[in-house]
């Protein structure tokens, strides 16, 4: 997830404590990125899951080259650069007319990447915009966070998911702001308490906001066409793939999955 375009009010929510001398962040929540088969962890701060996202209000979507999470199908390990983590496991499988060039908007994806998209939803009366600034307000500073997640793999198909039927169209329903559509058949979301993401958080500087996160086990192929396109224009001034966050592993930092 992302802080950029935060509002200066919100800055000190996002300020990290250095912490390069210990071995793991202390005294923080669970932490976010993980892989989503193990149901291991240790970290003893408890909250709530938040509502399903039916009942918040989407407010932001991104998303990042290369997956965060590590699962049953993106488990290819992709490097720990800030576009290193996973991919999907089908991407050697790819044809020549799916790995076809294709230019647009977005400025660092091609055929064959992975991206994981994050759908931000909130307890706040806020309404879609740029960044994790859009998921707060001076009136609510601590809201129910909820990530919506799904793992594509790009392809250049026409036949492939369009990632218009996910987007926002500026529509409300039962009275809160809802994308489109959430990707579905690609298995049960798993669900957790973790936190935000992206790649200026490590085991050793954490992330202080508490997040639930519904990440869905297997990859999607996705036009890439239909990402480019989105690009040249959306609510949330997306234009590129972010950094990742490496996977974290030390279970005194993850909560239990139950």
């Amino acid at each position: 997830m992302l802080k950029t375009g935060t509002p200066d009010v919100f800055a000190a929510l996002l300020l990290v404590p250095p912490a390069a001398l210990a071995e793991v962040c202390e005294d923080f929540g669970p932490q976010t990125p993980r892989d989503i088969s193990s149901t291991a962890g240790e970290n003893p701060v408890m909250f709530s899951l938040a509502p399903e996202s039916k009942h918040l209000n989407l407010c932001n979507i991104h998303f990042h080259k290369q997956a965060e999470h590590k699962g049953p199908g993106f488990s290819v390990f992709a490097g720990d650069s800030d576009h290193g983590g996973y991919r999907c496991n089908e991407t050697p499988q790819l044809t020549k007319a799916e790995l076809a060039p294709a230019k647009g908007a977005c400025t660092n994806i091609e055929p064959g990447d992975t991206i994981e998209v994050h759908w931000v939803h909130s307890s706040c009366d806020v309404s879609p915009g740029k960044g994790l600034g859009s998921c707060l307000s001076e009136s609510c500073g601590n809201p129910n966070l909820r990530v919506e997640t799904q793992v594509f793999l790009l392809v250049n198909d026409s036949n492939a998911l369009d990632f218009a039927d996910f987007n926002y169209s500026g529509s409300e329903t039962n009275g809160f702001h809802q994308a489109k559509a959430i990707p579905s058949g690609t298995g049960a979301p798993v669900q957790f308490t973790g936190s935000t993401t992206g790649p200026s958080f490590t085991e050793q500087t954490c992330s202080p906001l508490q997040v639930s996160w519904s990440v869905r086990p297997q990859c999607g192929k996705l036009d890439i066409n239909s990402v480019h396109k989105w690009c040249q224009s959306n609510v949330f001034e997306e234009d590129h793939g972010h950094g990742v966050r490496q996977l974290v592993k030390d279970k005194r930092l993850l909560s239990t999955i139950k």
